[in-house]
């Protein structure tokens, strides 16, 4: 698995991970959107942490 996602894609991941994730657990979004929302930002959350997006490779993408 080589890494396809650079060091700023990673933390805008991260942060948007964090910012969603909050979203939800403050009640902010709630319902099917809001379960939507966590399980983009459980995504972007593993795929950041990883440095691996798997669409990336798909689509033949790098930010590295």
């Amino acid at each position: 698995m080589k890494s396809n996602v650079a060091n700023l894609d990673r933390i805008i991941r991260i942060v948007a991970a964090v910012v969603l994730a909050a979203l939800f657990f403050t009640g902010t979004v709630s319902g099917t959107v809001g379960y939507i929302l966590l399980a983009v930002a459980a995504i972007f959350l593993v795929t950041g942490s990883i440095s691996f997006c798997p669409l990336y490779r798909v689509l033949g993408i790098s930010t590295k």
